[in-house]
């Protein structure tokens, strides 16, 4: 009885460390974060008050009555995205996202593709709502008091704050970008429901027969409902933090894209129709749930809380940017693909410290750089959101293509695997067709060329690494070899 004891201990042990080589912490913290908090990474860089503030009136002004179908597409497309990430969510945790699992399985120079990728990715997402965040707090301003601040100094603000909160405590900056998320999609919902309410109950033919919508319509009015719900994959980055990784993180990844998907279609539904009869259209307007709210009978504090709820949630959306960027790059730097100083954490509050500062400079510096330009806040979310999208993109196609190549590695390939694989490949190139051709106006016809610059900037600098350190691949293999 007692050697059977001991065996059962000896075996409990040895499965104990099984689990922490299998999911190192890499000098995190480990195991901190409950399933509710890797759930808000996931939906603040979402940022579900983005796409009915700003994303919604930009995808009509492309698609038209179309706008509720395109959100609908593209909530398909991020599922089918999902389905695949999923595959190595289930079976395997790191910081480094959707990078480590296509290093492991495709190869690390595809990996280290993937890796810039989502570093444009998240960097621009931040850049992007930074504008976003800029415009409505100087909304709430004038509703208030009148006042007009500095966007500059607005961005330098926002960014600093929330560069210091992911410098400090992944756990903080879980529980606030929660906490305001849930305002933020509260606030929204009563507007919206008040405006379905208000018009009564009845069918609007004119979106559901797509009253004068092209397939073209639809295609350039996908690219953007994409955007609104990309960084659903963002707490693969959290792998080392989660408690029971492989159960939290695939379900913030499933429920962020499903809920947040369904949400969009819902509101895109809702504004198109609130708008109608308007003299101001839904593209133009600066504030549209504003004008919903006052449309609807609510009162005019319903519309001012609704532009601060957008301030958090773009806040949240930057807080999670910054938490998703700095792990990949974290990650990147302890397999030597950046500088190693890149790859430790801070002693006390154990996090990726220089990553995140890094990180937020890269964030900041082309919002920073657009405003001085005296571009408006609208179109430096376009800009930059648009450049995001490219990086989101290629990422989500080299995660659908690995997905069956580690399916079959482990026995697992099935006919419906492959199939998902292929749909979301195919549907994530429609999307990045969609947005080179035709040519759009300038300056978004140069974007293209800045993403392919900085893809191939980050490629060359590994190249180099990788003449030097011949060994470099292997040690990222290894690295990754339990994934």
């Amino acid at each position: 009885m007692k050697q059977s004891r001991t065996s059962k201990l000896l075996t409990i042990a040895a499965s104990s460390w099984d689990e922490q080589q299998a999911h190192p912490s890499y000098g995190l913290r480990k195991a901190v974060l409950s399933p509710v908090e890797i759930l808000a990474q996931s939906v603040a860089l979402i940022a579900p008050t983005a796409a009915p503030v700003m994303t919604v009136p930009l995808v009509f002004g492309l698609a038209g009555q179309g706008c509720w179908l395109a959100y609908l597409i593209a909530t398909v497309t991020i599922v089918l995205v999902a389905v695949n990430i999923n595959q190595f969510a289930r079976n395997s945790a790191s910081p480094g996202s959707l990078y480590s699992y296509i290093a492991a399985h495709l190869h690390p120079v595809v990996g280290m593709l993937a890796g810039w990728a989502l570093l444009i990715a998240y960097t621009g997402t931040a850049a992007a709502v930074i504008g976003g965040l800029t415009n409505y707090v100087n909304v709430v301003l004038k509703d208030v008091a009148d006042l007009h601040a500095p966007p500059l100094v607005l961005a330098a603000l926002s960014m600093a704050v929330a560069s210091w909160l992911a410098y400090r405590d992944v756990k903080i900056s879980a529980r606030m970008m929660l906490g305001l998320e849930t305002v933020s999609v509260t606030l929204i919902s009563i507007v919206v429901l008040a405006t379905l309410i208000h018009h009564g109950v009845h069918l609007d033919f004119s979106q559901l027969t797509l009253r004068g919508v092209t397939p073209e319509n639809l295609r350039l009015g996908l690219v953007l409902a994409i955007f609104s719900s990309v960084g659903f994959e963002s707490a693969t980055s959290l792998g080392s933090e989660a408690k029971n990784p492989l159960v939290s993180i695939p379900q913030a990844v499933k429920w962020s894209a499903i809920l947040a998907g369904l949400f969009f279609v819902f509101c895109a539904y809702t504004e198109v129709l609130g708008f109608r009869g308007e003299s101001q259209t839904l593209d133009r307007s600066l504030a549209p749930l504003q004008v919903l709210a006052g449309k609807a009978g609510l009162p005019f504090l319903v519309g001012t809380l609704i532009d601060v709820g957008a301030v958090l949630s773009f806040f949240s959306c930057i807080l999670a940017c910054t938490t998703a960027a700095a792990r990949v790059l974290f990650l990147m730097g302890r397999h030597g693909a950046l500088h190693t100083l890149l790859g430790e954490t801070h002693e006390s509050n154990h996090t990726p410290h220089r990553a995140v500062l890094l990180c937020s400079i890269g964030a900041f510096l082309p919002a920073a750089i657009l405003t001085i330009r005296d571009v408006g806040s609208f179109e430096i979310y376009g800009l930059m959101g648009t450049l995001a999208t490219f990086g989101f993109v290629t990422a989500y196609i080299l995660v659908s293509a690995a997905a069956p190549i580690y399916l079959r590695a482990h026995d697992r390939l099935t006919l419906p695997a492959i199939g998902v694989s292929v749909l979301a490949v195919v549907a994530m190139g429609v999307a990045l067709l969609g947005s080179l051709y035709p040519v759009p106006a300038a300056p978004y016809s140069s974007l293209p060329y800045i993403y392919l610059g900085l893809i191939l900037s980050g490629f060359t600098w590994f190249f180099i690494l990788n003449v030097r350190s011949p060994q470099l691949t292997a040690q990222i293999r290894a690295d990754l070899g339990g994934l």
